[in-house]
């Protein structure tokens, strides 16, 4: 296998692929250099002499500065490079488009076709409180109804989306609480929905009923525990109802074009931006060419990229959105005195990540190369084909959730560290390295780490066979492990 890899041409850095020695002579591509001391597997190495005050370049874009002089062979990593960030940003459109388009092919999922036109990849049923008092009689209608069904009927999965929330809410924090609960209750990959209120909460369950506009009064019910003798007899009672309205439902071939996937990373680390990120960037492209769509988020580690994305906007009208998309979340940090630019984690730092620079670009390959067609306010629905950025943070679970609430019927996680979770939708887990997916076996489901010895065409093909064999059914190890979860973005008072 390769010792390093150079990711630019314009780079002074490379990559180790593996732990690398002090007194090692290494070659990377016509470049040859000798490791001064002992450098991390996913770690930088300098290439050619750094002096202190100028730029660290990765990516073909500086991640930071050197805050000391580097030597060609010495380890480049938090000690002696910090970033170049700091407040805001004058931005100007410059398109920079360069798409890549790959041909289009006849390929199929096997999916649910909805009474609205639009498509689920599962048959699940989920009950959603529309408060978190009434979770614990939720989870106990879960248990009695797989003791009924315990082969659960008609359905791939049942699932309580609990939350904490739904009262002692005010404001903007309300209302993202009630759209975000309103987009499960609509989700595509809904076969049917018990919608469960106590009955004193702000987030009423008459009101929220409004909320919804028009939905399919045979797949949602409404349960309110104070309005009942027995909450847990009234709940099986509809939770019955939604079997039967079910009972026929059918998988058939449905074109990729009607796949919207969701782009996310937790627990990156110096493989990130070499193996599993680029390979999401490809698949996305691929989907976009098929006619489909892909979102990207996690608005916090765009910081530092976010100029290459607003190149990619596809009119003056969507850069202006991606600008302030942005600058929206700069203030959202200010306005706690928190840093802007407090990234990236002490996970991401272990695994060779040395900036925010450094982790974003790597980050927003997941994007690939398509235009941005359109920017989502967090609770926000898909709109349009093609590529759209999200508002969201970077919280693995709030932005899974914002993910799926959006429309994406599965979400493509990256991670170089590894995590158990999966959201409410198929969560597909791609580890960056190999060494991870042998040791997780029970927590992955596709290993990029094999790019380091394969071609880029191999393996983006055995992921989209792997991705439609999951929209046609194949469980993901979140679901595997029954660990199906909603996050909600927290913001203002609690009273």
């Amino acid at each position: 296998m390769r010792r390093l890899t150079k990711m630019n041409p314009r780079d002074n850095v490379a990559v180790a692929l593996r732990p690398i020695t002090a007194g090692e002579e290494l070659q990377v591509n016509e470049e040859s250099v000798r490791a001064l001391q002992d450098i991390p597997q996913g770690h930088k190495i300098a290439l050619t002499a750094i002096p202190a005050g100028s730029s660290v370049t990765k990516y073909g874009y500086p991640i930071g500065h050197a805050v000391t002089a580097i030597a060609p062979g010495e380890w480049v990593h938090t000690h002696n490079i910090r970033t170049n960030l700091a407040g805001e940003e004058q931005y100007v459109y410059q398109p920079n488009l360069h798409p890549v388009i790959y041909p289009k092919r006849s390929l199929t999922f096997q999916g649910y076709r909805r009474a609205n036109g639009k498509t689920g990849i599962r048959n699940d049923l989920y009950i959603v409180p529309t408060v978190g008092c009434v979770n614990g009689i939720a989870e106990q209608m879960i248990r009695a109804f797989k003791a009924e069904h315990p082969d659960l009927g008609p359905f791939d999965n049942i699932t309580v989306l609990t939350h904490p929330y739904g009262c002692s809410q005010l404001g903007e924090d309300h209302l993202m609480t009630r759209s975000i609960l309103a987009d499960a209750v609509l989700h595509p990959n809904a076969g049917g929905v018990l919608v469960f209120g106590l009955g004193c909460e702000n987030n009423v369950v008459s009101e929220f009923r409004e909320r919804l506009g028009h939905y399919d009064e045979q797949r949602v019910k409404f349960l309110v525990a104070q309005e009942v003798e027995d909450e847990l007899e009234a709940g099986l009672a509809l939770l019955e109802e939604l079997v039967e309205a079910a009972r026929n439902d059918r998988r058939e071939p449905v074109p990729l074009s009607e796949l919207n996937v969701g782009l996310k990373c937790g627990g990156s680390d110096g493989f990130s931006g070499i193996t599993a990120n680029p390979l999401l960037g490809a698949f996305s492209d691929f989907l976009i060419s098929q006619g489909g769509s892909t979102i990207l988020t996690e608005v916090p580690e765009m910081f530092g990229a976010e100029q290459m994305l607003m190149a990619r906007a596809e009119s003056p009208e969507v850069f202006e959105q991606i600008v302030a998309l942005i600058n929206d979340f700069k203030q959202y940090f200010l306005s706690y005195g928190e840093p802007v630019y407090e990234n990236p984690s002490p996970g991401n730092k272990a695994g060779g990540i040395s900036t925010l620079e450094d982790k974003s670009l790597g980050c927003t390959q997941k994007a690939g190369t398509a235009p941005v067609v359109d920017v989502l306010k967090y609770g926000e629905k898909l709109r349009k084909k093609g590529l759209s950025l999200l508002q969201a943070p970077g919280n693995d679970l709030v932005a899974s959730s914002a993910l799926a609430a959006a429309d994406c019927q599965l979400v493509l996680f990256t991670t170089g560290r590894g995590t158990p979770f999966g959201s409410f939708v198929p969560t597909v887990k791609v580890a960056t390295n190999n060494e991870l997916f042998a040791k997780k076996k029970h927590w992955m489901d596709f290993n990029a780490g094999i790019l380091l010895d394969t071609p880029m065409e191999e393996v983006l093909e055995q992921f989209i066979q792997y991705v439609i064999a999951v929209a046609s059914g194949q469980p993901t190890r979140n679901e595997q492990n029954e660990v199906r979860e909603l996050a909600i973005f927290k913001t203002g008072v609690t009273l």
